[in-house]
């Protein structure tokens, strides 16, 4: 049985990011496109309806990205996230939510100026800020430690325009994302790891909770994992990635691990995009995988209506609701 994409992406706002996820709850939700559907006719309405309710919006192509590897796929939304604008939103909030005026300006939004505007010694301003970080972001154990002392710093470099202060956040963005060479270079943030695939979902837990604190509403991923399903390479390279069955495997393992994460996960929604042969390819598809096979299908199912609640959908643009046996597809 097949949906409309616009019927299920209906539902999908109704259901889960008008409100559920807000609150703090997590969802997973495949959906396999039937051509001329793509991933896209998926992604771009998500992508609208997370800027409309106020959601952070990730996507992420198995093409570009290798998706089995849960540190390659934090680094890719890492990427697409404005770390300081984050960071720069909960300063100006905790500043006004502790009687502070704060200027509109961003050039004057640093210690002096404000320490200016509300006839307030500097140095005091700099001792209570430091005092309100520590208690609500170092000592919100909700997030791993390094994600904590990287959003502290991240948010004292907002008002502090010292060399030091601003290297160190530069080297804290590209470790996010990533980029960062030497780890050696957050030696002065008490940061000693790289995030690899040992503390990657933690980091993941830490930045949905972190989007709740800053004022977001929470995270929409988009993840396309139609390459996973491609069997051959092109015989001659095209710049983009293709997998092996082993890391596809590999794949479907991440995305059991996110579904079976969905109580600790917060404000979080997943929608994963795939193409007919992920329900049809014996070698390579869900068939195969049994651990996320067993989440997402429906051994008991409405004969002649589609569930548009299910873990795993089934998309086609001409898809007609039947009502009975006379009007099934």
């Amino acid at each position: 049985m097949y949906l409309r994409p616009e019927d299920w992406l209906a539902t999908v706002e109704r259901e889960y990011l008008r409100d559920f996820v807000g609150a703090g709850g997590a969802a997973v939700k495949l959906a396999v496109t039937l051509p001329p559907l793509g991933a896209d006719d998926v992604r771009t309405p998500l992508q609208r309806l997370a800027a409309e309710y106020g959601y952070c919006y990730a996507a992420v192509d198995s093409a570009t990205t290798k998706l089995h590897m849960i540190d390659h796929l934090f680094h890719a939304v890492a990427r697409q996230l404005d770390w300081d604008t984050l960071a720069h939103d909960y300063v100006r909030a905790l500043l006004a939510a502790n009687g502070h005026a704060v200027p509109a300006e961003p050039d004057a939004f640093e210690y002096g100026r404000i320490a200016e505007l509300n006839r307030y010694p500097e140095s005091e301003l700099r001792r209570d800020v430091r005092e309100w970080l520590t208690d609500r972001v170092y000592r919100d154990y909700a997030m791993a430690q390094e994600f904590r002392i990287a959003m502290l710093r991240l948010c004292q470099a907002q008002l502090d325009r010292g060399e030091a202060v601003q290297a160190e956040a530069t080297a804290i963005r590209h470790w996010l994302r990533g980029e960062l060479r030497l780890i050696s270079a957050l030696k002065s943030a008490l940061i000693f790891q790289k995030i690899a695939r040992h503390n990657a979902r933690d980091m993941f837990f830490s930045l949905a909770h972190w989007l709740r604190l800053v004022g977001r509403q929470g995270l929409v991923l988009a993840l396309d994992i139609t390459r996973y399903t491609a069997g051959r390479r092109p015989s001659e390279p095209d710049g983009t990635l293709y997998h092996t069955t082993a890391a596809a495997m590999d794949a479907y393992e991440v995305l059991r691990q996110f579904i079976d994460s969905t109580d600790e996960l917060e404000a979080c929604f997943v929608a994963v995009t795939a193409p007919p042969e992920f329900l049809e390819d014996e070698r390579r598809g869900l068939a195969k995988y049994d651990a996320l096979r067993l989440r997402v299908w429906d051994e008991v199912r409405d004969r002649y209506r589609a569930n548009p609640l299910s873990s795993l959908v089934r998309l086609r643009a001409d898809a007609v609701e039947a009502s009975g046996p006379n009007g099934a597809e």
